[in-house]
């Protein structure tokens, strides 16, 4: 009996753990019993539920409310003592958190370092901080922190995040093995301040590809090449990277520029976009007949920017023709394609500006025949807009560059029964290109690139008498490529084993991974990319004996092999085949590192351009530099942070 009874008091805790005052009243015949025995008169009630997880106490209640008046007045009783404990709590629980967080303690500091994010990753200006609404809503969302100033932001919280980022870039481009840079000069509209930026770009161990900003110097004087080579030094020497591990640097196509790389004896490249802009100049702009469209336009434009009233006016006309309210876009003569975009937009609202100037004045109109020659113009250009885009994205190479250009000659060169009218803007469209591109095929940064990019490559036979070849101009410029890439592959091997590591070879009994892998999305069709694709499968089949080389075997089993799909990803087919093209995927690792423009700088100062508007132009060039710093590579820092977040979003 006394064994029973300690079981049952057992049981009664077992089930007061639970957290219900109820089982001062009931007790358990066993664990897991589907009724509860009442300690008053013994009857056994049942616990709810089919399943022990679905038990409850409902029936337990009812049962002392309707046979048991005075217990079930006690468990109320209970109930709220017990609920004034928890309050009691609570209570404690505010005391503390009402104990605010001194400055420098762990929490606020991360905190701080969180609100700094914000302002960094989302162009904030550092005087957010002082902003009323936002300092209600983090002292709602966390009452024990002091907002610190914006004076405590920009002197101690600002380097100290500048310090860890760049320590954590240093870290993931030591072991880069080999490196390519972009680099341009900016100056500010709204302060004194003129900078130089440097940016990184190269693939990891895995191939994937990486960009980082090193550095945006405050640079003073004249923009001479020597001040541009020793800042340029500097730089390199303040981040710790020897000048024999650069690959090339893509800058503008100033002789300031072009004079710095000589200086410093390292290989660059112009930007292809900014040549791209003189070949658009030079082809068509600069005739008398499109330029006179294209002012008029321009002062079109313009009208509707300036007049709110006439903008409104136009709104209302694209509603009533069931047209979408687009804005017409006003260009930047610098930017050609910002001149395609403002006549592709003027071209859509043509009935609608021609219903608003029946009842309103404009500062100038267009003739008929202007009208059918920014249609023309808009059709020439168009591939050339499809080649801006494609040679600025972020994952362009210097790979992507002869077979663009090559692209835009055949396009150029081909006839038409849509050509009425503008067969003359394509020749001389076309002589400016090979005029401004004559050489794209002689710079080995160029041609290496290309071949070594499976989706271009070229169908190149070993056979010394005879081979084809896709997107050079020439069989000799094509087999010119092909004799720098095999020196290269043979001085890196002479090199490996030199340095005492066993040269590498080729698995050449390995079968090929399936290039399926390397597959990106279809993207839309276009004659840019149609022309691209009919290139690339021109001669596709190859063949061809090989020596019993290294070098001679991994040159052959590539170049006699498809390419990939045009809107294949080069950098997971580098992954997947490294191993079995040791050569080459070092080379890769060099040649596709690099950029064919110098956007990502030119993003770079747009963000610059940003943080020094007018409402924060009392910024110093050092903390200008630090913010921009950040931008561009905290999010390298917190990759893993923001790809958890896409996921969840």
């Amino acid at each position: 009996s006394n064994n029973r009874s300690l079981s049952q008091s057992d049981l009664r805790r077992m089930e007061r753990a639970k957290g219900s005052e109820i089982w001062q009243f009931f007790m358990l015949s066993q664990p897991g019993s589907p009724t509860a025995i009442c300690n008053t008169c013994g009857v056994n009630v049942p616990r709810g539920g089919v399943k022990s997880s679905s038990y409850n106490t409902t029936n337990l209640i009812k049962h002392l409310q309707k046979f048991h008046v005075k217990e079930h007045a006690e468990f109320i009783e209970l109930n709220k003592q017990k609920g004034r404990g928890m309050k009691q709590l609570t209570l404690m629980e505010m005391k503390e958190r009402s104990e605010h967080f001194p400055t420098n303690s762990v929490q606020a500091k991360q905190i701080t370092e969180r609100i700094l994010n914000f302002v960094v990753m989302d162009g904030q200006p550092l005087s957010v901080v002082g902003d009323k609404g936002f300092r209600l809503l983090i002292s709602h969302l966390e009452p024990r922190y002091d907002m610190v100033s914006r004076k405590y932001m920009s002197e101690t919280a600002l380097p100290e995040l500048y310090g860890k980022v760049c320590k954590d870039i240093s870290e993931k481009i030591k072991d880069a093995k080999a490196l390519s840079f972009t680099t341009d000069i900016w100056s500010s509209d709204v302060s004194p301040v003129s900078l130089l930026s440097l940016t990184a770009h190269w693939l990891d161990e895995s191939y994937v590809p990486h960009s980082a900003m090193l550095n945006a110097t405050s640079f003073r004087g004249s923009h001479t090449g020597d001040a541009i080579a020793a800042t340029l030094t500097e730089m390199f020497e303040k981040g710790q990277i020897s000048l024999s591990k650069v690959h090339v640097i893509l800058r503008d196509n100033a002789s300031n520029m072009r004079k710095a790389m000589d200086s410093m004896r390292v290989r660059s490249l112009g930007c292809v976009a900014h040549t791209m802009q003189l070949v658009i100049n030079e082809g068509l702009l600069s005739q008398r007949a499109v330029s006179d469209a294209v002012t008029s336009g321009r002062q079109i434009v313009g009208h509707f920017k300036h007049s709110p009233l006439a903008y409104a006016r136009l709104q209302d006309i694209q509603l009533e023709m069931n047209m979408p309210p687009k804005r017409l876009q006003q260009d930047v003569k610098t930017r050609w394609n910002s001149t395609y975009f403002m006549i592709e937009s003027l071209v859509e609202q043509k009935r609608a500006l021609a219903a608003y100037t029946a009842d309103h004045e404009l500062p100038t109109t267009l003739t008929t025949n202007q009208w059918g020659l920014l249609e023309k113009t808009m059709t020439c250009l168009e591939p050339f807009e499809e080649f801006t885009r494609k040679v600025s994205s972020a994952t362009a190479s210097t790979a992507d560059v002869i077979p663009s250009v090559a692209v835009l000659k055949r396009l150029l060169s081909m006839e038409t029964e849509a050509d009425s009218g503008i067969k003359t803007m394509k020749k001389t469209l076309l002589e400016a290109l090979n005029k401004r591109f004559s050489t794209v095929e002689n710079e080995p940064l160029y041609a290496l690139s290309t071949l070594l990019d499976p989706r271009y490559k070229d169908s190149l036979q070993l056979n010394p008498t005879f081979f084809f070849f896709r997107f050079f101009a020439s069989a000799d410029s094509a087999k010119r490529g092909k004799d720098a890439l095999a020196k290269e592959l043979e001085e890196d091997m002479r090199t490996t084993t030199t340095d005492g590591a066993q040269a590498l070879e080729p698995l050449g009994k390995t079968p090929r991974v399936e290039t399926a892998a390397a597959v990106a999305a279809p993207s839309r069709s276009s004659n840019f990319m149609n022309e691209l694709d009919k290139i690339r499968m021109e001669h596709e089949e190859g063949s061809g004996t090989a020596s019993t080389s290294s070098t001679a075997v991994q040159l052959h089993s590539y170049f006699t092999e498809e390419t990939v799909p045009s809107t294949g990803d080069p950098y997971k087919y580098w992954a997947v085949n490294h191993q079995r093209l040791p050569g080459l995927a070092a080379a890769a690792f060099r040649y596709l590192c690099a950029p064919c423009t110098s956007v990502e700088s030119e993003r770079l100062f747009s963000t610059v351009s940003t943080i020094l508007d007018e409402k924060r132009n009392r910024l110093t060039a050092e903390k200008a530099e630090m913010l921009a710093f950040l931008n561009k590579n905290l999010p390298l820092m917190l990759k893993p942070e923001l790809e958890k977040l896409e996921k969840s979003a």
